[in-house]
């Protein structure tokens, strides 16, 4: 079965990860060929084309001008003649908005793939609706909840993020070389964060927790991603600032964007994300459990399907005491952190194996895919 994945690609976030792993992992589900389309360059196109399997490009849309629209909705109906795909899925309600009535003219039915934790009440969310999905793909249990709310009648189908170990690409900097760029002692305890600058991800929550440890010796902060639009900037000004108000300048480090994402984690001891709004699932936790981190967030959203009392720790939302008195613990005891640290690196294998969580995506497609000749009985296992 050959699935062509629709979206942007001019960001870099869960998404964007998510798709380079479907091409990375295609060899977990042998009867499924991974392509993707993309409308814009990028990263994941850069990262795409670094493996072989460069991205086809569609022209770039901005949905406030309608001629962009017909102009891609045109190329992709030529590039689904060309080329013989069993299957089409768009990422998130803009690829749906963009590509769905394209998609559905050219005889595919229409599969969203709802990677936010979606009301329906956004334009963008309402828009989509109107295209009538047939089948929506939830990358949890708590987004399939929000997607039966914004769209009734749509069949729903959870497939978790496949997640493996990131390879480490032979010549990456060692534990030791990482922390000596980022001016931190050898000693110290790392507590990390990677994630995109968005408010709702809690780096502020996190500084004022880290504040209240001012007089712990022995820990650093990595802040890791870097801001891609405006607001953003806005937002690690804010972040910089309070930094510094705080007294922590020295210990907080701003990695900015990084490719090394995988051997930052490695080269750290705690993942710390206290989302203050529910993520609808959250890969960064899956990556950081895959290094063996214990991860500190909030019991909301799609965390609580990922992060349990052995691996880390669950914390109410903006509740800072509760997130100072679990930082402070894993910091100054080196024990928790490894019994949590063996805890971590079995757990991804249970909800985000790539083998089943591609077939579970294979079998969906394959319900709803007219051209996909394979029976669903051998899809089975």
């Amino acid at each position: 079965m050959r699935v062509l994945h629709l979206h942007s690609g001019n960001m870099y976030g869960g998404v964007e990860t998510l798709l380079a792993t479907l091409v990375r992992e295609a060899g977990a589900a042998p009867g499924m060929s991974p392509e993707i389309a993309l409308c814009f360059p990028g990263r994941l196109s850069a990262e795409l084309e670094a493996m072989g399997r460069p991205a086809f490009g569609l022209p770039p849309v901005r949905l406030s001008r309608p001629h962009s629209l017909v102009k891609a909705r045109l190329a992709l109906r030529r590039l689904l003649r060309e080329q013989a795909f069993d299957a089409v899925i768009c990422h998130q309600p803009w690829a749906c908005v963009a590509f769905g009535p394209a998609v559905r003219a050219a005889g595919f039915p229409v599969v969203l793939w709802v990677h936010m934790a979606v009301e329906g009440g956004a334009l963008l969310d309402r828009l989509a609706r109107r295209v009538r999905p047939d089948l929506a793909i939830c990358n949890s249990e708590f987004t399939r909840a929000r997607v039966r709310g914004w769209l009734p009648n749509v069949e729903t189908e959870v497939v978790y993020g496949p997640v493996s170990p990131a390879p480490i690409p032979a010549g990456t900097a060692s534990r030791d070389e990482i922390r000596a760029a980022l001016e931190t002692p050898s000693s110290d305890t790392v507590v990390v964060m990677a994630s995109r600058l968005d408010v709702m991800k809690g780096h502020a929550v996190l500084l004022s927790a880290l504040e209240r440890l001012r007089q712990v010796p022995g820990w650093t902060c990595w802040i890791v991603g870097g801001a891609q639009s405006v607001d953003e900037e806005a937002y690690e000004r804010e972040l910089r600032q309070a930094a510094r108000v705080f007294g922590l300048g020295a210990r907080i480090k701003f990695a900015g964007q990084r490719s090394d994402v995988p051997a930052l984690l490695r080269a750290a001891d705690i993942y710390c994300q206290p989302n203050t709004a529910p993520d609808a699932f959250g890969l960064s936790f899956v990556e950081a459990l895959h290094a063996g981190l214990p991860v500190v967030t909030s019991g909301i959203g799609g965390a609580m399907e990922i992060v349990d009392r052995d691996c880390g720790c669950l914390l109410p939302p903006g509740d800072e005491d509760a997130l100072t008195d679990a930082l402070r613990m894993l910091i100054v005891d080196a024990e928790a952190r490894a019994r949590m640290g063996r805890a971590a690196r079995s757990r991804p294998a249970v909800i985000c194996d790539p083998r089943a969580q591609l077939r579970r995506l294979q079998r969906a497609l394959a319900a709803h895919s007219p051209a996909a000749e394979e029976p669903l009985a051998a899809l089975a296992g």
